[in-house]
């Protein structure tokens, strides 16, 4: 890509997100307006900051690397993504506006009247929160070395410095116009090239199914290994090595591979003619999955979608820094049409990377060797079209790239740094605040540089599936059923948040290889969400004296328009 103008994109996205956020501190004043905007923001202009926080690292660059490497059963995951919206628009939207709350950690404590309940809840809300911010961080990395060969790491210290800065100086309301403008910047930076490559496409005789017939190379290419991967081949190939083949080292000779299983050492060189075919790698490159995950994929397709679907249908209502958001609608009716407003944003975005992820088949398929698909919708632009209109395409590309890691990234600072300030800091206020948005993104900002290229939805799914086996239970019991208790409600968040958890985190591990233990850990919400729905009832009716006084007095708070209530008071 041609960073002559790819890098002034950028620097400019940067720019006008300063100069928006700029406009939010001029009208912040109150601690209020630092939380939750003083519960002023309207439907149209909170369905796009909503829309412009969620859709993510994952959302711009992740979902079409998914669909390039694992073809189309991946659109699973914008599917999940948008209909999490549904769920969170008939369950939880409305009651959750009218519980008066700052956070998800206040309101489990206005709703259990239960301080270690809160503060479980800021530990899920803290953790949550920065497992989702590595791969913004990550992926701001990603696109600033496709663009400059800079350093992996220097792209997560722009986008950490450029949100510190606007979180800390205008909260909520300053974030609340950053995202709402990168939404519409985003969808603009992916429909826009979207149409031209289209058109190039049904223009140059590039064949018109991309997942009918295997990938092949439409003209010679280059493609260096970054990683040791075994390459599975059905059929003889011939192809130039620079590198270690089978554990002999070869410079630059043409080789005849027969069919089976090769051994290609990272570092590897190899030269492919035009038409050779793809060859299929088998470590679990997978533009987005984990090796583990995408080998139990293969071996249990119908299991790993169903938890790929729960995980993604019931996440989003517990993701902090989408569930903050309702807090600043004006009124529960408010929240519910925020939410439907929600669904056609990000399902209007969500049409486009699927785009890219077919195209990438056929213009880039050597992505799925290198470990890199998830750059695919930068590269497109350059080698489709081409020229001076493909750098300005992929220019657009690259700054809409960036506007969602800023946006993302905006969104779960603010979260987290509400949580740190309400629970862990010694004192609250703006002051403290802004203490609160500097740790909030120094830890995942370090984690990134320690833990190196995390492909970006794994990061995301752990985040979701925690979220959907913590936080659904909690939030959905704590608003529909009065005889949900403390106890309860901690049990469940432990059992279910922490068994996802752990279960995440021992697969991207690697433990264990194989079998159907492999595919229960992989993929988990299958049993993680109602095994949190299950100890939370379970313990909640073996503690019946523990129900909170005023629980009715609450529960109808939750459930009464704000009308209704007034006229009841008065």
């Amino acid at each position: 890509m041609n960073s002559s103008y790819a890098v002034p994109a950028v620097a400019l996205v940067v720019l006008a997100t300063v100069f928006v956020g700029a406009f939010g501190l001029r009208i912040s004043r109150t601690t209020s307006d630092f939380y939750v905007a003083s519960r002023t923001v309207g439907p149209r202009l909170n369905a796009a900051a909503i829309s412009g926080e969620y859709l993510s690292a994952a959302s711009f660059l992740g979902i079409a690397g998914l669909v390039l490497v694992q073809g189309p059963d991946m659109l699973w995951y914008p599917v999940g993504y948008t209909a999490g919206y549904l769920v969170l628009l008939l369950f939880v939207a409305a009651p959750l506006r009218r519980s008066g709350a700052y956070t998800l950690p206040d309101f489990a404590e206005a709703r259990l009247a239960s301080q270690a309940v809160r503060r479980l809840a800021g530990a899920f809300v803290v953790g949550v929160g920065w497992l989702y911010l590595l791969p913004q961080l990550q992926g701001a990395g990603l696109t600033l070395t496709v663009l400059t060969g800079a350093p992996a790491w220097l792209g997560g210290v722009i986008v950490a410095v450029v949100v510190v800065a606007i979180v800390a100086a205008g909260g909520m309301r300053s974030i609340t116009f950053v995202q709402a403008f990168q939404y519409w910047l985003k969808l603009t930076a992916l429909l826009v090239p979207a149409l031209f490559l289209a058109l190039a496409w049904q223009g140059d005789g590039a064949p018109r199914h991309a997942f009918d017939e295997p990938a092949t190379f439409r003209e010679q290419r280059v493609v260096r290994v970054d990683t040791t991967l075994d390459l599975n081949l059905d059929r003889p190939l011939t192809v130039t090595v620079s590198g270690t083949v089978d554990g002999r080292t070869h410079d630059d000779q043409q080789l005849r591979l027969p069919a089976g299983t090769h051994h290609i050492k990272g570092g590897t060189r190899l030269t492919f003619a035009a038409g050779s075919p793809v060859p299929e790698p088998d470590r679990g490159a997978s533009g987005g999955l984990s090796p583990s995950q995408a080998e139990t994929r293969g071996e249990r397709p119908l299991y790993a979608t169903y938890g790929l679907i729960l995980a993604t249908f019931l996440g989003t209502m517990g993701l902090p820094h989408v569930v903050v958001r309702f807090y600043t609608s004006p009124h529960g009716v408010a929240a519910r049409r925020t939410t439907v407003a929600v669904l056609g944003l990000i399902g209007a975005f969500y049409l486009l990377p699927p785009v890219y992820g077919a195209l990438g088949r056929l213009y880039a398929p050597e992505l799925t060797l290198t470990s890199d698909a998830d750059a695919a919708v930068l590269l497109l632009p350059e080698r489709v079209i081409g020229g001076l209109g493909g750098d300005l395409l992929g220019a657009l590309v690259a700054g809409g790239a960036f506007a969602a890691f800023l946006s993302t990234a905006s969104g779960l600072t603010m979260a987290v740094a509400g949580v740190l300030t309400q629970d862990v800091l010694p004192a609250r206020g703006v002051r403290h605040f802004r203490l609160g948005t500097v740790l909030a993104m120094a830890v995942p900002l370090v984690a990134s540089v320690l833990v190196g290229g995390l492909p970006v939805a794994d990061a995301v799914g752990l985040a979701f599936a925690v979220s959907a086996s913590s936080f659904c239970p909690l939030l959905v019991l704590g608003i529909w059923w009065r005889r949900l208790t403390p106890p309860g409600a901690a049990a469940g968040m432990l059992v279910g948040g922490g068994s996802a958890l752990l279960a995440v985190a021992a697969t991207m591990a690697g433990f264990p290889g194989t079998g159907a233990l492999h595919a229960l850990l992989a993929w988990p919400a299958l049993w993680s969400v109602p095994l949190g729905f299950l100890t939370m009832i379970l313990v909640s009716l073996a503690t019946p004296g523990r129900v909170p006084t005023g629980t009715a007095a609450i529960l109808a708070r939750f459930h009464l328009p704000e009308e209704l209530r007034a006229e009841v008071k008065a």
